[in-house]
């Protein structure tokens, strides 16, 4: 009897071992952005294949990053969505905790929508405008000193914008399309403005300054863009900002205002043009390949022309497809599991 309670203990205990030690179901977070073009491989993944669907939860660029680079371990993620690159310090907090072989994979191109009500007369705004509405801190009249931000009315700003009141609602901080939306709007203008460059000689934080308001001016609302795009239709008044696909998505509801005079579409998109354009990304932990075997079939599915080419499947749901020879040589690089370096993100 006591034998077999030995055998029946070592058979657990090695069962335990092999759960542990590997899986079959990928392990996927980051991005509310990315998120509808992971889940879409995900269930192609799923249905075509004899690997279980993925699980993808919407963490947001900034949650997935601190998840993904907590450890190498298998109750981590395998695969890390971003609307923006890996940023620097957290390269180095992967590195830290023993993620030390990551994979970038660029999958497409994707716009900030800066949306309304379709209700609504058409809007134009520039970057200026837009950089002014959000931030803490504005020039004075005089433009010699900063204060704090006290418009109230997009008239306030220029009178040639609408007597409407300024009320936007956004991503949240651990969101990459927050972070995009910060360097391509406010830093972008910040930085040729003498009065934040001479203020950063005394302080930094006035450098690449991107401070956004707290006055209720601007409302964090989470990382589900669908709840920006429900609050847009039950406050006429309010703008959202969130990615392009969305925007398209919900095209019989909203409408994109145009930024610099240029609209959100995936011609401008793709070609720069428009003003806030970005690339989308995912990050691979390539020491999970072995032990999650589902991993190398979904990266292949995912960047394959099926998926992210010019008339893929995720083009149908918003992704603008990246130039052929670029996809071909970024293909080439995931597929071969190229390694990041810390060079690799100094570059632009």
């Amino acid at each position: 009897m006591t034998i077999k309670k030995t055998t029946l203990a070592l058979f657990a205990s090695a069962a335990l071992t092999v759960s542990l030690s590997a899986r079959d179901q990928i392990k996927i977070v980051g991005s509310s952005t990315v998120y509808p073009f992971s889940s879409a491989v995900a269930e192609e993944l799923g249905a075509t294949t004899k690997y279980p669907t993925p699980v993808v939860e919407s963490t947001g660029s900034g949650g997935g990053m601190k998840l993904f680079c907590a450890g190498n371990g298998l109750n981590t993620p395998d695969i890390t969505n971003a609307s923006r690159r890996m940023k620097t310090k957290e390269f180095k907090l992967c590195e830290e905790n023993g993620v030390t072989d990551i994979t970038e994979s660029v999958i497409g191109y994707d716009g900030i929508a800066f949306a309304q009500d379709k209700s609504n007369n058409a809007f134009n705004v520039t970057r200026e405008q837009l950089a002014l509405a959000v931030a803490e801190e504005v020039p004075s009249k005089d433009g010699k000193s900063l204060i704090k931000n006290p418009y109230k009315n997009w008239s306030d700003i220029d009178s040639s914008l609408p007597n409407r009141e300024i009320i936007v609602y956004g991503p949240p901080k651990s969101s990459g399309t927050r972070d995009a939306f910060e360097e391509l709007v406010m830093q972008h203008i910040f930085k040729k403005m003498a009065v934040y460059t001479d203020k950063a000689k005394a302080d930094k934080k006035y450098k690449k300054y991107s401070v956004i308001r707290q006055d209720g001016v601007y409302v964090p609302s989470g990382e589900n863009d669908n709840i920006i795009v429900q609050k847009l239709t039950k406050n006429k008044n309010a703008f959202g900002i969130f990615g392009f696909s969305f925007l398209e998505e919900n095209e019989d509801k909203l409408s994109g205002a145009t930024i610099n005079g240029i609209a959100a579409t995936p011609d401008n998109i793709s070609s720069a043009k428009y003003p806030v354009s970005r690339s989308l990304f995912f990050y691979t932990k390539n020491s999970h390949k072995k032990d999650v075997p589902a991993m190398n079939k979904y990266i292949e599915m995912f960047m394959s022309e099926n998926m992210i080419g010019k008339d893929g499947i995720l083009s149908e749901i918003g992704l603008i497809p990246l130039p052929q020879d670029f996809r071909t040589s970024i293909r080439k690089d995931v597929l071969a599991g190229k390694k990041l370096t810390l060079d690799d993100l100094s570059k632009k």
